[in-house]
């Protein structure tokens, strides 16, 4: 289980914790409803046991900041909006202590988030001294000059500094893009590609944008029965499936599916499985796997059919050809 450790300020900005935090609500039902634990924890903390938040909510009972932190945990520091940053405030100096207190601890498999402006406050406390951050793009020059030593990248959704345990977002909705990515990390594509629909998300970014995962690149529509479908195949893509059991699955006829697949996928229900296997013998090959195991852990009968599935997806070279990565 991963504390979740929203650090809680006056003006925090509401969606740069609301909206990450349902991210992982929804990861943590999906999993229970495959009968798995939930991953995550949510923790919300702070300097003071109460605070406003920028659209005026109170949040009463924070939790203090703890002294040792727990295994695993991950700091989540917020942005405010820019008339309430204020880094000389009181709250801030606590937080900034605080930081520091903690900062022998902020490494594998603890992780430090920033979300929006919240890489200042991370800044300030000497956090972020060689790492590659992103911020809000209206903070960019104030973070340079806050830390010098650290590579400031702009224009990303978020920036994924994993040799340091360092992860920033440039901004309110690009919170829950990282979110979704970190929910990727943990629990597997599958799980992250139901938060995204049902967070009825158009289309992942992510930090290198603009290519999306199979797993996701399918899903900017919102047919309930093609989802269905869609969800089925991802959460498990070993399994005997043919057009009869899809179909079955979406209450309609083979040729109705293959309608419905073309209209709102672009393709048809058995393409996108072999695109979702094809993307999972991927990630083995870059692991480590060979081709033997790449095509059994995605659901290939064979390594002549991955290669078959890899030619007809315009996959460049062989699937043993594939770098580590």
């Amino acid at each position: 289980m991963i504390d979740l450790l929203f650090v809680m300020l006056p003006h925090s900005c509401a969606l740069d914790w609301a909206g990450p935090a349902e991210a992982f609500r929804i990861a943590n039902q999906t999993l229970e409803r495959q009968g798995k634990p939930s991953a995550f924890r949510m923790r919300f903390i702070g300097p003071d046991l109460q605070a406003v938040s920028s659209v005026g909510a109170r949040l009463m009972q924070l939790e203090p900041l703890p002294a040792k932190l727990a295994q695993p945990s991950w700091v989540i520091l917020l942005g405010a909006p820019d008339e309430h940053i204020n880094l000389s405030s009181k709250p801030v100096r606590d937080l900034t202590l605080w930081l520091r207190s903690i900062s022998g601890q902020l490494q594998a498999p603890h992780r430090l988030i920033t979300v929006c402006a919240g890489a200042l406050l991370a800044a300030q406390a000497g956090l972020l001294a060689g790492a590659q951050v992103t911020t809000h793009h209206l903070e960019l020059e104030a973070l340079r000059k806050l830390e010098p030593q650290c590579q400031v990248l702009a224009n990303r959704v978020f920036v994924s500094d994993s040799e340091r345990s360092i992860y920033s977002s440039a901004g309110i909705t690009t919170g829950i893009d990282l979110a979704v990515h970190l929910i990727a990390d943990v629990c597997g594509e599958a799980v992250a590609a139901r938060v995204a629909q049902v967070m009825v998300m158009p289309m992942r970014r992510g930090p290198g944008d603009p290519e999306m995962s199979a797993f996701l690149s399918s899903r900017a529509h919102l047919h309930p029965a093609v989802h269905r479908v869609q969800d089925a195949v991802s959460l498990a893509p070993r399994e005997a499936w043919d057009a009869e059991r899809m179909a079955e699955l979406a209450c309609t006829s083979t040729r109705h599916l293959n309608r419905l697949f073309d209209e709102h996928v672009g393709m048809s229900p058995l393409d996108f499985l072999r695109s979702i296997r094809v993307e999972l013998a991927e990630k083995a090959l870059k692991a480590g796997k060979s081709v033997a195991q790449a095509s059994d852990m995605a659901g290939f009968r064979s390594d002549l059919q991955l290669r078959r599935a890899w030619k007809a997806l315009v996959k460049e070279g062989l699937p043993s050809q594939t770098k580590l990565g």
